[in-house]
């Protein structure tokens, strides 16, 4: 496996910005939130040197919308921005999902680098080519495919970052050992969150970021192999949108993790993935992650919500199932009665 030609690991993000910017003759416009502002914004002077227009905006999923869109492309307009403008989104996957759909849409397309600050959006967000805003109630409901000009990764940001983002992030690494191999599963087990080793996390983001690039690369618009990087997130981004009309709404890895328990249960339900490696993945996650409550009575919400997914097809609600670690199969079907035994599964073994 290969990084991506367009990812660049660093221990000094500055300096590879600093690069990129010395060979840049357009307006630099930088989108940050009022977190990656006050504490990954100084770390970057290059920006300030190459006077950089900060585009400020506030954090959350609840602003990843086309009105917060609109208010990008103002600013830029005000500013001079042009085709020949680079765009810079430094921050989560908020920031780089919407920061590469402004940039992509403004004029045409201008060039854009993406600076991911989380973990979440290091291993995930951060690169494979997909940009969207959320419409109408629905994740990423509009959007488009397109592949970041430079994507700089560096665990520095990570270190200001709280425990709740840390951990969600580590959902995705989660996602990637169950699709991918039992032996990444272990190492991830080795990282410790409340005693981070920063260079062996680097490690695993590193691995990762070619996990997600070996699926992604073969398959850029998602028609085939590409489905299983959305194992766990069919039931996940129901979770994370409904989480978002209750009192505790949840970060995108906290609702993955509740789609991948529920998934394993299909995964050991329809193809026969082993039982023991479910209540060992299982086991792992509770260890992680508070319990999400949420009761019967609402369990026909989240199928309403599943099936605007944008995987599915024919009516039908698609899921990306495994037969064991690394062993998978796409487009798979589950019956109304079979997801909502997965939906009890999760509250049994959290209660």
């Amino acid at each position: 496996m290969n990084l991506p030609e367009n990812v660049v690991c660093a221990t000094d993000a500055n300096s590879v910005l600093n690069d990129i910017l010395n060979r840049h003759k357009g307006k630099v416009f930088v989108l940050t939130d009022e977190n990656t502002q006050e504490f990954c914004l100084p770390k970057l002077p290059a920006l300030a040197d190459h006077h950089a227009v900060v585009i400020n905006i506030k954090s959350g999923e609840q602003y990843k919308n086309l009105d917060t869109l609109s208010h990008i492309w103002t600013v830029m307009g005000e500013n001079g921005g042009d085709r020949k403008s680079l765009f810079v989104n430094l921050g989560g996957g908020v920031i780089g999902d919407m920061g590469g759909l402004a940039a992509s849409l403004f004029k045409r397309g201008v060039s854009f680098v993406n600076i991911p600050t989380t973990l979440l959006a290091q291993v995930d967000a951060s690169c494979g080519g997909k940009l969207a805003v959320d419409f109408n109630g629905l994740k990423n409901e509009i959007g488009l495919f397109r592949n970041p000009d430079k994507v700089i990764i560096s665990t520095e940001f990570l270190k200001s970052l709280p425990e709740n983002q840390l951990i969600s992030g580590m959902a995705e690494m989660i996602k990637h050992a169950i699709i991918y191999s039992e032996e990444y599963f272990e190492e991830i087990q080795e990282f410790d969150v409340k005693h981070p080793d920063w260079d062996l996390l680097g490690k695993l983001v590193e691995i990762s970021v070619k996990i997600k690039n070996d699926f992604a690369g073969k398959d850029p618009t998602e028609k085939g192999i590409r489905k299983m990087l959305n194992f766990g997130h069919t039931i996940g981004h129901a979770i994370e949108s409904y989480s978002f009309e209750t009192e505790h709404p949840l970060l995108h890895g906290e609702a993955v993790a509740v789609g991948i328990i529920c998934e394993l249960y299909l995964s050991n339900n329809y193809l026969n993935f082993p039982h023991k490696k479910l209540m060992d993945v299982v086991r792992y996650i509770n260890r992680m992650y508070t319990p999400f409550n949420f009761k019967f009575q609402q369990y026909e919400k989240l199928l309403e919500l599943m099936s605007h997914d944008k995987k599915n097809t024919e009516g039908n609600i698609n899921f990306s199932l495994v037969k064991d670690f690394g062993v998978y199969e796409i487009d798979q079907h589950c019956k109304v009665d079979d997801i909502y035994q997965s939906l009890s599964f999760y509250l049994q073994v959290n209660l």
